[in-house]
């Protein structure tokens, strides 16, 4: 879909760690009766925990609160000052002691603090425990409500080599691959003499885009890098290799499921514009997409959706070669970092579905119906300002965070911050190094 003369008629600025989301949008969340004859208790959440911090905290924190609900925040010793506590009704210390990043992975004292809390559910936002499917186990043992995908479905999906295999099962077609972790070099030695090269590394049980390509004379140093990393993010090591799909656009496709068995998609988002394999430019919907791939990509994400029973919201992603076949790449059993552009062209308020569905509420009974689901106009989020050393390359560094500034009103005019800013946290090399994110819409 075109956006001739594109006029910009919305402007959001976001900053991670202390600042807000300004997006307006219109709801359409009518009511209306689903059909399914599944029974599935109707419970009302009274109060929300989101473990997580910044922004992603303060956006759902606001979605609570337009629904009437009560937020609960955690932050470690070292976000004593940051906006997300004083955004919560209540917020509480967790992880004492230990440095940030490791507070927030601490899943005793998440379930403890909501449990003396009488928190109803909680929302692990994105990054840290977020794909962790011992933390979901965790909060349905606990008697709280994940919002998200049940836990073997985050198991699954965090797995890329069973997401795969069951894309396969679900006649999603793949990039050619492992079937599962390689556990040498020698391996991946074997898989360039059937494939050739280029290959890529990515870990087996942790997302992000971020890969290692291997290239004849490289091999072994771009495979211990892939290792390296793989450990030190995600606890384990494990590593699965594909043929490496030169200069592909990256399409995702979001998709909606209840807990009757219904799915819908919401279009896709082209996040083809990146560095070091992680987005920075995020557009809905795709330019210049051809409609029927379009069909293809949405039929196959909720196809694949249904297949596993999924529920909640996700992300299917694909990449799309130089000929337009498209391939599985994984499934993010989370509400994504750019989910605002496919709010914006939707008007669909994903945070406010994830709670309904949460609840016990079908789409159908929401008004969120395939054939309801519209374009409307354009959107783009990019992310310009990252903490970064300037020399040589330039390299991501971790950076005193700048400034914060939003637009309370539609117009790219930024406006300071109505009262004192929080501290300008020191540099940490725990800091996020996308620091602000500007979105705008277009009809």
């Amino acid at each position: 879909m075109k956006c001739e003369q594109e006029r910009m008629l919305q402007v959001g600025v976001m900053r991670l760690g202390l600042g807000a989301l300004v997006v307006r949008r219109a709801h359409c969340l009518s009511r209306a009766v689903h059909t399914s004859t599944q029974k599935v208790e109707y419970k009302p959440i009274k109060k929300v925990m989101v473990a997580n911090r910044g922004e992603i905290a303060i956006r759902v924190f606001r979605a609570c609160t337009e629904l009437g609900i009560r937020t609960v925040a955690v932050y470690s010793e070292q976000d004593t000052g940051q906006m997300h506590r004083q955004k919560a009704d209540e917020a509480y210390l967790i992880g004492k002691g230990l440095p940030p990043v490791a507070a927030y992975l601490h899943i005793p004292d998440i379930i403890k603090v909501a449990k003396a809390n009488d928190v109803d559910a909680i929302h692990p936002g994105y990054g840290f425990l977020s794909e962790r499917a011992d933390f979901a186990q965790a909060c349905v043992d606990a008697g709280v409500r994940f919002i998200g995908p049940t836990p073997e479905i985050v198991r699954k999906m965090g797995d890329k080599v069973e997401a795969r295999a069951i894309a396969i099962e679900a006649g999603v077609p793949v990039v050619p691959g492992t079937n599962a972790p390689i556990s040498s070099l020698s391996d991946a030695k074997e898989f360039s003499n059937t494939y050739g090269f280029p290959i890529i590394f990515k870990a087996a049980y942790g997302g992000g885009g971020a890969g290692h390509e291997g290239r004849q004379g490289e091999l072994e140093e771009n495979y211990q890098r892939a290792y390296s990393e793989a450990l030190a993010a995600f606890g384990n090591g494990a590593l699965f290799v594909e043929k490496f799909i030169e200069k592909p656009r990256h399409i995702e496709v979001q998709i909606l499921g209840d807990k009757y068995g219904n799915v819908i998609h919401l279009y896709e988002r082209d996040c083809s514009i990146q560095r070091r394999h992680q987005k920075v430019v995020e557009i809905a919907p795709a330019a210049q997409l051809d409609p029927h791939l379009r069909d293809r990509l949405t039929a196959d994400s909720v196809n694949l959706a249904r297949h596993v029973g999924y529920e909640n919201a996700g992300t299917v992603e694909f990449l799309v070669d130089k000929h337009g076949k498209h391939y599985f790449i994984e499934v993010n059993s989370r509400l994504q970092v750019e989910h605002t552009v496919t709010e914006e062209i939707t008007d669909v308020d994903l945070v406010h579905a994830q709670l309904h569905v949460c609840e016990g509420r079908s789409l159908a009974e929401l008004g969120l119906r395939q054939d309801n689901i519209r374009i409307n106009g354009c959107a783009i989020q990019c992310r310009p300002a990252t903490t970064e050393d300037p020399a040589p390359g330039p390299e991501p560094a971790p950076g005193p965070e700048p400034r914060l500034f939003q637009s309370p009103a539609p117009g790219p005019e930024p406006r300071p911050w109505p009262r004192a800013p929080p501290p300008v946290p020191e540099p940490s090399p725990l800091s996020e190094r996308a620091c602000v994110r500007v979105l705008g819409r277009g009809g």
